[in-house]
């Protein structure tokens, strides 16, 4: 089968912010995006709001824009109109891979949608698990004959991702010991996890091919990849993130993301290869920043060569800042240094439960006012 690649601006992004509802006086997560979504009204230009597979949440989405910073902005004006129409609900919102305490068990499916029902009969037990939060940033490609070799690029930096937007240390009300427990139940669905490493487009669409003929997935969109093609919207989509509780945190990650994607697409232009790793470091890598965050000793190359995923970043911001500059989004980018001086959002909800006895109710208040202080 052909699968036609949209056309698109180079380097154009979009962003895509899962958030939740919570009760105001418990901190439990709250069924109220149905009646958010009613109030706002229809979901048909961009920017706009739209629901998710559980009732608790609401999903951001920016329109396309050259510049990280108009992104955000879109994403930060939403996000204040949506808060003032949770107000008088008693809802506050909030964003983590995440919710601390509440169960699974107890959140509702979205009604009457097709493909919900279809997932969760389909996946059952994992499926009704996917309590889960996150933020996905499509950058445009112009030539589709960049887009694999580019996703494979950056398939090198996924720890990186994961470690920066690491958010969700607990499950259930229990401390998992993971900076990202969201990243390892999210690889439980059947077209989650990591994307195959692909020689060339021909490859990719034999593969949707059988996987549609067999009745694995009915449509392209089901194959929900860490890091995927978008062909009708002519992007990459990272979708490595954890829920990204401030906007300002969301700006640092959608620039890294953007410069790396314009990166490669400078590499390219120029006749030079990516680096590329095999597939098995790019799942160890995966694994130690779930677990480890911005304490992982990742994997750098093909070669086998190890270093601090910190120590990385600060190798790897210097080579991006050229690219920065001319995309727009230097201030946006720095914000990156400033997650790693600061920590991650896993370190800051260890840090607020540490500092109220265990409290995750604690954590779930900390979460809100940072979302809703920036």
């Amino acid at each position: 089968m052909g699968i036609d690649f949209a056309g698109s601006e180079r380097s154009r992004l979009g962003i895509e912010w899962e958030i939740a509802c919570v009760d105001r006086r418990s901190g439990e997560l709250s069924p109220a995006a149905p009646d958010l979504l009613a109030r706002l009204g229809p979901a048909d230009t961009f920017p706009h709001v739209t629901n998710e597979l559980l009732t608790n949440t609401v999903e951001i989405v920016s329109a396309p824009h050259h510049e990280v910073g108009h992104a955000v902005a879109d994403l930060t004006r939403l996000v204040e109109r949506v808060s003032g129409f949770a107000e008088p609900l008693g809802v506050d919102l909030m964003s983590s891979g995440t919710h601390p305490f509440s169960q699974w068990f107890q959140q509702q499916v979205t009604p009457e949608k097709p493909r919900y029902d279809t997932l969760i009969d389909r996946t059952r037990w994992w499926g009704r698990q996917m309590m889960i939060w996150g933020v996905h940033v499509h950058v445009a490609v112009e030539d589709r004959r960049k887009v694999l070799p580019i996703i494979d690029g950056l398939l090198t930096y996924l720890p990186h991702f994961q470690a920066l937007s690491a958010s969700s240390p607990f499950w259930a009300g229990e401390s998992t010991g993971y900076a990202s427990n969201r990243a390892l139940m999210f690889q439980q669905l059947p077209t989650a996890g990591l994307p195959p490493q692909f020689t060339d487009w021909a490859q990719y669409e034999a593969m949707v091919a059988d996987l549609l003929h067999v009745g694995v997935i009915a449509e392209l969109n089901e194959l929900r990849w860490d890091i995927r093609p978008s062909p009708k919207w002519g992007t990459i989509e990272v979708r490595t993130f954890d829920g990204i509780s401030t906007a300002r945190e969301i700006g640092a990650i959608a620039a890294l993301t953007q410069c790396l994607v314009e990166h490669f697409s400078r590499e390219l232009d120029a006749g030079r290869a990516i680096p590329t790793m095999q597939p098995w470091f790019v799942r160890e890598n995966k694994w130690r920043a779930a677990r480890y965050g911005m304490d992982a000793i990742i994997i750098q190359n093909a070669d086998g060569d190890e270093r601090l995923v910190t120590k990385d970043l600060d190798e790897l911001l210097p080579t991006l800042e050229p690219v920065a500059e001319a995309l727009g989004c230097l201030p946006e980018l720095s914000g990156v240094r400033r997650i790693i001086d600061e920590g991650a959002s896993y370190q800051r909800q260890l840090r607020v439960s540490a500092a109220n006895d265990g409290s995750l109710k604690a954590v779930v208040s900390a979460l809100v006012r940072e979302l809703r202080e920036g």
